[in-house]
């Protein structure tokens, strides 16, 4: 059974490339949404398995978005997919995520990320 799982970010670009490449990964089933309200909406009605989020976007950013979902589904894993370090995150709202990811170039990231979403549930 394949592992849904939704990835939020307000740049189509980055969504894009990551939903190519995380859903070559073998048991991933990949969903996009470039707004975070509109991500939080479809996470409380459906049936993702995990949500990858960026951390920086309008109206809701990642760290809100994770505490809003853990809300109403704590125990949906939730993945920050981030190019900012971990270090610079307050402390407190960094208790919030299940992971961190940091963005680079190459392609040795979206496998990195498949392991953490893996290694999560």
């Amino acid at each position: 059974m394949a592992i849904e799982v939704l990835i939020v970010d307000e740049d189509e670009d980055v969504l894009e490339i990551t939903e190519a490449f995380l859903g070559r990964q073998e048991g991933l089933t990949v969903a996009t949404e470039s707004d975070p309200e509109a991500a939080l909406e479809r996470v409380r009605a459906g049936s993702f398995d995990a949500v990858v989020s960026d951390l920086t976007m309008p109206k809701l950013d990642g760290l809100e978005l994770c505490q809003e979902i853990r809300a109403s589904r704590p125990e949906i894993p939730f993945l920050v997919f981030t190019g900012r370090d971990e270090d610079d995150i307050d402390d407190g709202a960094a208790a919030c995520p299940t992971a961190f990811v940091k963005k680079s170039t190459g392609t040795e990231q979206y496998a990195t990320l498949a392991r953490e979403i893996r290694e999560a549930l």
